[in-house]
């Protein structure tokens, strides 16, 4: 294997290409006699070849006018309040066209170079305007999801602290939730994410964003909160010393909705091997026993709620079995 990759040599023109890509092709069909190339096939490819790098070039196009929209001096002679609203129209279409084009990788990588990321966060993210503020943070998310480079990029840039403080403190509730999913994009996976994370007190914003009448944000806050604790384990006394026990059990006493199930998840993360964790919960004053065996009433035979069934169950026999007092009334 080894001598056949060395004496394979590399196309130096558009028949070299065209011709590797046929061979690849027909790789799987076993070894083909070598043939020239016809002439009718030669075209069909290098106009496929063309229109797959014309479409990249386009795409770069349509990024640099949306940049352009996006550049446009705000703070000229303003004119009649239609003329701003359309403006404001353009700006936020220019964002969706670029968070469309960034789901390819390539392109993401294509605006963080043309200066299109951080013009988002210096224009984009504390704009007056809700609309761009979130747009700007779908934006962010695009780009920095699966992304390495462009993560380093918007963390080096201080684009976390900027999306953190959003998702604790803006008006619109879209914005805090859009604002939350470029955190999560920014710290799942990644270690210098999470650092950074942690450094700007991060869980104590999933803290409050669970107790937010936003149920959206609740939900996301408490999955995104389920996910480090599972991916991180050794961050779990941070978590705990937060007081997060008795904070996710009192959002468990909310009415029922999706949340619980990632809370429930989260707090049999937080006693998983941590006696510290099975105390908190066993504290008398949270009423934990009681409120779990009520919930496996409410949630056996839902098929839907198998998940959160089995996070009570988990959780109830971490923290209450072998105690004699309370057997009496656990449900076997």
């Amino acid at each position: 294997m080894a001598e056949g990759r060395s004496n394979r040599h590399h196309p130096h023109n558009l028949q070299g290409v065209l011709q590797m890509a046929v061979e690849a092709g027909s790789a799987s069909e076993g070894p083909a006699p070598q043939e020239p190339m016809t002439q009718e096939r030669m075209e069909f490819l290098r106009g496929a070849l063309a229109e797959v790098c014309k479409g990249q070039t386009d795409e770069v196009e349509q990024m640099k006018q949306c940049l352009e929209v996006l550049s446009r001096d705000e703070c000229r002679e303003r004119g009649s309040e239609e003329d701003e609203e359309e403006e404001e129209d353009e700006r936020e279409e220019a964002l969706e066209m670029l968070s469309e084009l960034c789901e390819n990788l390539d392109n993401a990588r294509d605006l963080m170079k043309l200066g299109g990321l951080e013009l988002c966060m210096s224009r984009c993210l504390c704009h007056s305007e809700a609309g761009i503020r979130w747009r700007a943070a779908q934006l962010i998310a695009s780009c920095a999801q699966n992304m390495p480079e462009v993560q380093f990029y918007l963390l080096n840039q201080g684009a976390l602290l900027t999306l953190l403080q959003l998702t604790d403190h803006d008006a619109n509730s879209t914005v805090r939730v859009k604002a939350l999913y470029a955190v999560s994009c920014l710290v799942r996976e990644q270690e210098a994410g999470l650092q950074d994370f942690l450094s700007h007190d991060g869980f104590s914003v999933l803290m409050r964003g669970m107790q937010s009448d936003s149920e959206k944000l609740r939900t996301k806050s408490a999955f995104l909160l389920l996910n480090l604790l599972t991916s991180h384990p050794e961050h779990k006394d941070t978590v705990l010393s937060m007081g997060m026990v008795q904070q996710l059990v009192s959002v468990l006493r909310s009415p029922h909705s999706s949340v619980h199930e990632h809370v429930l998840g989260a707090l049999c993360c937080l006693v998983e091997d941590s006696p510290r964790g099975v105390n908190d919960c066993r504290d008398p004053s949270l009423g934990l026993e009681e409120l779990l065996n009520q919930r496996v009433q409410d949630l056996k035979g839902r098929e839907e709620s198998l998940e959160e069934l089995e996070f009570c169950e988990r959780l109830r026999a971490a923290c209450f079995q072998g105690q004699p007092q309370e057997d009496s009334g656990m449900d076997r």
